[in-house]
């Protein structure tokens, strides 16, 4: 299928936080040549240039909702052939068993996806870790061969962004971490492979330091 340039499809699955996500990317977006369009059309995917996949809730219901759309093998192309973005949830389906109702992912990334284990830990303040981490927290962008990925070009590092989620994801290989960030331990929050690239945080609801790494994504040419 012929790829359509300067497109990006927002992937609807039915799940997940996609007005947020679709707004945010169409403001990024703007004043762009870049088309924006929300989609539930496996065609529209794989024509794309570059496709944004969101998440929200259960991994299960996730994995479950994008099976029955239809979207998962489109999804899988995109993955291997156009940059595509992860986002919370999204990001973690790429990878390759979650510890949330044992549910296998997508397998694109190797790693595990695990639960956050803190009880009995306490915070500077002394306050317990809440599960789930819900608010701002910094992102530590890695290093690999003494650079940082294209996608932070822009973003202050140890920028705050903001955060929902009870599991995490657990890379394989080290270089496939792109940033992380402390909450009881430290863990990846973006992982990058290949042409992927995903956060477990939220760009859309991280003002404007989020709007740059959708705007980033929108014009990398992995």
């Amino acid at each position: 299928m012929q790829t359509i340039t300067n497109t990006v499809a927002v992937v609807d699955y039915g799940m997940g936080n996609l007005r947020s996500v679709a707004q945010a990317v169409l403001a990024a977006a703007a004043d762009s040549a870049v088309r924006v369009q929300v989609t539930q059309d496996p065609a529209v995917v794989r024509s794309a240039s570059r496709v944004v996949l969101p998440g929200q809730g259960a991994m299960r219901d996730c994995m479950a909702a994008l099976r029955q759309s239809g979207l998962e093998d489109a999804v899988r192309d995109a993955a291997a052939s156009k940059p595509l973005f992860g986002v919370c949830v999204g990001m973690q389906m790429l990878l390759e068993h979650s510890e949330e109702g044992d549910t296998p992912g997508l397998g694109l990334i190797p790693g595990q996806v695990r639960r956050f284990d803190l009880a009995g830990q306490r915070q500077a303040d002394g306050s317990r870790f809440k599960v789930p981490q819900m608010g701002w927290n910094q992102v530590w962008q890695a290093e690999h061969g003494g650079q940082r990925h294209p996608l932070w070009d822009g973003v202050a590092d140890g920028s705050f962004f903001y955060f929902v989620h009870s599991f995490y994801a657990q890379p394989a290989q080290e270089r496939d971490c792109a940033a992380a960030t402390d909450y009881g331990h430290r863990f990846a929050s973006a992982v990058a492979h290949g042409g992927m690239f995903a956060t477990q945080f939220h760009p859309e609801k991280s003002a404007a330091q989020g709007l740059r790494l959708y705007r980033n994504f929108l014009h990398w040419q992995p």
